[in-house]
């Protein structure tokens, strides 16, 4: 069992555990692209970025047969947060990723080697988000919170259309008929209007945006896997969503509106001009992302047509310990969510990445 520490831009190697080679860039690279469960969240460029925008250093677990090749590996970024508090977090502002392994036993090592570091470092908490989930001592499962939402894509505009159910159809159509315009790139113009909107878009819910360079270094390391979608209105950007593409999926990560976007119904052309555009580059899949259950955006996508589909997360505590509370909807945060809304755009964006970077 090893470990590796990732400090961007370059890679620093760190024996943690029993001086056992570890993988080069080369051979993390191929374990991900090799294994079927592998995810954009296991991949050496998502930690990569995560860790040269945030500053989160990434540890890669890692397991070998007697042979010496890989036959698991989990990436943990070391969240630490003054308000939330610290974790190793599989992996850092990702939806998905935890244990990648080639069996049950290789993914019980890793669990047990991801506690072990956790406890080396002086970590109070291992939060694993997808993959298999460990058992033993310190470890539980989080179920309920949140729900997956993924269906096939149609083969063409018009069965896109009936597989959306009647009355959020309907809107779709107004959309499309509405003389709204649609962009797509990653140049500085489009990075630029996507941040306005996604940064308003959460000023709006009450919650802190993260850091630009965040997006800027995920669009940078997945260069043709990821671009931006807008909407526009006379030009005027109203709607904008960065996207990722994987094994044939395209999956809406960071989207938003501004305030007339509702009105507007651009989120409706947004989404559906991006079926269509990820239909172009080749995509079979539309994975609409997580939601909290019982949320606004739950019903939304429901209202799409796609079923929820419940995501079971798990975290392991040292003996004494809570876990971290992340939760905007959480009662202890109701007061500082509010008074969040209110803020002046240029003072939220000045203070929430200093915030939401230490979400993780």
């Amino acid at each position: 069992m090893a470990h590796r520490r990732v400090n961007a831009p370059t890679l620093a190697v760190q024996d943690g555990f029993s001086g056992v080679p570890l993988p080069c860039a080369g051979e993390w690279d191929a374990y991900v692209a090799a294994h079927a469960q592998a995810t954009p969240f296991h991949s050496r460029a998502w930690c990569e970025a995560i860790t040269r925008a945030t500053g989160h250093q990434c540890h890669l677990v890692t397991a070998r047969d007697a042979n010496g090749a890989l036959t698991g590996i989990l990436p943990l970024h070391h969240v630490r947060s003054p308000l939330f508090g610290q974790a190793l977090v599989g992996s850092g502002f990702a939806v998905d990723g935890g244990i990648l392994a080639d069996d049950p036993a290789v993914a019980a090592t890793l669990a047990q080697g991801a506690a072990a570091m956790a406890r080396s470092l002086g970590v109070p908490s291992v939060e694993l988000r997808g993959g298999p989930l460990p058992e033993g001592e310190g470890w539980a499962r989080e179920e309920g919170v949140y729900a997956g939402f993924a269906r096939d894509l149609a083969a063409a505009d018009d069965a896109e259309l009936l597989a959306i159910p009647r009355k959020q159809r309907a809107e779709v159509r107004k959309a499309l008929e509405s003389g709204l315009t649609v962009t797509t790139g990653r140049d500085a113009a489009e990075r630029r209007d996507h941040y306005r909107i996604y940064a308003t878009s959460v000023r709006n819910l009450g919650t802190p945006v993260f850091p630009k360079a965040l997006f800027d270094a995920v669009l940078d390391a997945f260069e043709g896997d990821a671009d931006i979608l807008t909407v526009r209105e006379g030009g005027r950007p109203v709607a904008s969503v960065l996207s990722l593409t994987w094994r044939g999926t395209v999956m809406p990560y960071w989207g938003g509106g501004t305030a007339d976007a509702r009105r507007l119904r651009a989120n409706e052309l947004m989404y559906f001009a991006l079926m269509r555009h990820a239909r172009e580059k080749g995509c079979t899949r539309f994975d609409f992302g997580r939601s909290k259950v019982g949320t606004g955006p739950f019903a939304y996508k429901k209202n799409w047509g796609f079923e929820p589909q419940p995501l079971v997360y798990a975290r392991w505590l040292a003996s004494g310990e809570r876990p971290r509370d992340t939760n905007p909807n959480s009662a202890r945060y109701r007061l500082q969510v509010d008074l969040w809304k209110k803020l002046p755009l240029w003072a939220a964006n000045r203070i929430g990445p200093l915030i939401a970077r230490g979400l993780g």
